[in-house]
């Protein structure tokens, strides 16, 4: 009888820690099962993406209905809404002429177009361009779609002298570059006229070259260029052959040496020409975006000083040569250059520009004649996001901003429209959630569909002037992610470092989730500056962060301070401190959610990311070892002196000195002493590999245990299909404390 009882009592000790088991091979199968439970194939009447007919009141977009996809028409005058075309026609003229057999619920069109009376459909299908008359139900096959041969890499700096001719107002002359000169041709008589003499190799015009409005007059830059900076890359196991490759890609440091442009004015009638003083242009970071007032006698131009601490927007005389401060945009700090909008109005005399100058992004109205604010126009502690529209004649601007509304999440992006004098600020967009508007040509209509990441995306038909809702479009339907366990992540807010900002984060837990169980925590992390990065929309399937919860985590994801769209005090907690990362804010808001949520375990933190988050993940083990226990760090720019020059330039400053040295991982990697999985790409493109390789070589030097990861012809990446089986594996080993299951076992 005692030998029966002890075995039942053993089997049900079993059971129960079957049924509290994380990291299984059941966890792990389910996990990688979500992205199509949780797919938005699932969410029905979702994903609306208008497309305004041109010059049209009429938009078109694809309804994803459980019977399959319908392409449909709205008239916003009408308010009406009808198929906008047979699907069954389509679909068997289709199956016919490619001999691909096409159902009509599931049709792809792709780069469709649709012409103002909507009797042509043009489209891309198979590769092949086809043209459908919708009316006489014809189909004709276009040809092979011509894929066009890929542009330099976007690190390779444009040299500017391959420019084609640029036609001069009047239909006259052609300018062009010959000889690292300006020479001009007349259109009828094709007489040459050299227009610059002193153009060299070291020392050349550009091919971008302005015409002022009377053709009299051109404006260009000359270039005086700087040596390159080139990384290189060994691909180990190229497709095309059995031996390596070795690549090579132009990429500038934080410190290099950078090439100098002059703005120069000429007049082509008298001869004349005038060159902006040097000195007031140097040291430079960046000069550009020429262009002339509208009497063509004088021409603007941007000048971002290297530092960018300074940014300047002057006019220089195509008369006397005067170079003319016109807006001045300095800080302590930096000028945050990747919120520019410079609008030139076209009487001449005014211009619209963005700042942060009173600490949140807005909008000014500038005198040009006396080179200063004549009103601000946008006012408040809440932050302008993008321009859509400014219309001349009524003086009217269409734009988006978070954080207006209090007492909500102040990043909910939203529409707005405002007069040049600050008045009528009118909400366009006024529900709870993140906006995304598409307008009418006319700026009559706009469609706008909203969500948060814990409600379902709603489409609706606005008067763009004061934001009433004309029609209803769709609302998505997620019934069928409901029914399969999908549980949305919750928004939750917990005071930063200060005691009285609110930072805002989210929490996904496993779809199986148990409030008796402990969780350990893992936080996904991307803290560079230059935006924010917790999602604010729905999403039905995170990828960095469902699945890998479900294998018996908490996961979380965070905006500390240091990231962008609230304050500029908010942001430039980063400057010269990247390695702050808003660590102080991110542990103090884990532990907030953890005094609510028992459940999770504050012992037991992870963290990961890659790029700029790879550095910051191991920056967290590095330094914040008593909070976070294990990292994986995904191509990390590890070093800033190793990585692209723009960036880091932003946010460390120039010239190089000890705030890049502060926080390097390689300088601190010998304080390693929690788990560390390090993942590369050998063929990164976007931060050079060589940063995580001097990782490496510094743990090797220090005696460090780790776990690195070598992808061979993978590029900028967060691990990709097998980086993320590791990623799986090194949490559920470290945090869970289990030994993963083997590979062969979840094939």
């Amino acid at each position: 009888m005692m030998k029966k009882l002890f075995i039942i009592s053993t089997v049900l000790l079993l059971n129960v820690a079957v049924s509290n088991a994380q990291g299984t091979v059941e966890d792990y199968k389910r996990a990688y099962s979500l992205a199509k439970t949780f797919s938005r194939e699932n969410v029905y009447y979702s994903d609306v993406r208008p497309v305004w007919i041109k010059n049209s009141n009429s938009f078109w977009y694809v309804r994803n209905t459980p019977q399959g996809r319908v392409y449909v028409v709205t008239d916003a005058n009408k308010k009406t809404k009808v198929p906008l075309f047979d699907h069954k026609d389509l679909a068997a003229s289709l199956s016919k002429t490619s001999g691909k057999e096409v159902t009509a619920d599931k049709l792809m069109l792709e780069r469709l177009q649709v012409n103002r009376t909507m009797d042509t459909l043009k489209f891309i299908f198979e590769r092949q361009n086809w043209t459908y008359f919708v009316k006489k139900n014809i189909l004709k096959n276009e040809g092979e779609i011509s894929v066009p041969p890929p542009g330099p890499h976007w690190t390779v700096v444009d040299e500017e002298k391959n420019g084609d001719p640029v036609i001069s107002p009047d239909g006259k002359f052609s300018a062009f570059i010959k000889d690292n000169n300006i020479y001009i041709k007349g259109i009828v008589t094709g007489k040459e006229k050299q227009v610059s003499i002193d153009g060299t190799d070291g020392n050349y015009y550009s091919s971008y070259i302005t015409w002022s409005p009377d053709s009299k007059k051109l404006a260009v830059n000359k270039i005086r260029p700087a040596k390159k900076r080139y990384i290189y890359y060994v691909e180990s196991s190229p497709e095309s052959q059995l031996q390596p490759v070795l690549h090579q890609l132009e990429y500038a440091k934080p410190g290099d040496e950078l090439r100098f442009k002059l703005p120069c004015v000429f007049n082509i009638e008298n001869g004349n020409s005038y060159a902006a003083p040097a000195q007031s242009i140097s040291p430079q970071y960046e000069v550009g975006n020429l262009e002339w007032n509208k009497a063509g006698t004088a021409v603007m131009f941007d000048f971002n000083q290297r530092g960018h601490q300074l940014y300047c927007i002057y006019e220089l005389s195509a008369e006397t040569g005067q170079l003319r401060k016109i807006i001045e945009e300095t800080s302590k700090t930096f000028v945050n250059y990747t919120r520019y909008f410079r609008k030139n109005l076209a009487k001449g005399n005014e211009v619209i520009w963005m700042s942060e100058r009173d600490n949140w992004n807005h909008l000014y109205l500038y005198d040009v004649q006396t080179a200063s604010v004549k009103n601000q126009i946008t006012k408040g502690q809440w932050y302008v996001r993008n321009v859509i529209h400014v219309d001349e004649e009524s003086r009217t601007i269409w734009f988006t901003a978070n954080g207006m509304v209090p007492n909500e999440d102040p990043y909910l992006v939203r529409y707005y429209r405002i007069g040049f004098d600050g008045e009528g600020l009118t909400c366009l967009t006024p529900e709870e959630g993140t906006h995304q508007a598409w307008f009418s040509d006319d700026m009559n209509y706009l469609v706008d569909v909203y969500s948060m990441v814990d409600k379902a995306p709603v489409a609706v038909l606005r008067n763009a002037a004061d934001g009433s809702i004309i029609m209803e479009l769709e609302k998505a339907d997620i019934s069928g992610l409901l029914e399969n366990g999908w549980k949305a992540p919750e928004v939750f807010t917990a005071k930063g470092r200060d005691g009285e900002t609110d930072i805002w984060g989210i929490i996904i837990r496993p779809v199986n989730f148990d409030p008796s169980r402990k969780y350990p925590v893992i936080e996904y992390i991307y803290s560079g500056p230059g935006s924010h990065y917790v999602p604010k929309s729905f999403i039905s399937y995170n990828r960095n962060m469902t699945s890998l919860a479900e294998l018996g985590f908490i996961v979380v994801q965070i905006d500390g301070m240091g990231t962008s769209f609230r304050s500029k005090a908010f942001e430039e907690v980063c400057f010269r401190n990247l390695a702050d990362s808003g660590f102080p804010d991110r542990k103090l808001w884990i532990k907030a959610v953890a005094k609510k949520y028992p459940y999770m375990d504050i012992d037991r933190v992870g963290i990961f990311g890659a790029s700029a988050g790879g550095q910051e993940s191991l920056t967290a083990v590095l330094l914040h070892p008593e909070f976070y226990k294990a990292a994986y760090s995904s191509c990390g720019c590890h070093d800033n002196r190793m990585d692209k020059i723009w960036w880091n330039e932003q946010w460390l400053g120039y010239p190089v000195g000890d705030q890049y040295i502060k926080g390097s991982n390689v300088e601190n990697a010998h304080l390693l002493e929690c788990p560390l999985m390090l993942v590369v790409g050998e063929m990164d493109n976007n931060v050079d590999p060589a940063s995580t390789m001097q990782v490496v070589d510094a743990l090797i030097k220090a005696n460090k245990d780790f776990e690195l990861v070598v992808l061979p012809g993978v590029r900028h990446t967060m691990g990709e299909s097998y980086g993320e089986h590791k990623r799986y594996d090194f949490f559920v080993r470290h945090l869970l404390n289990v030994n993963p299951p083997k590979w062969q076992e979840l094939e």
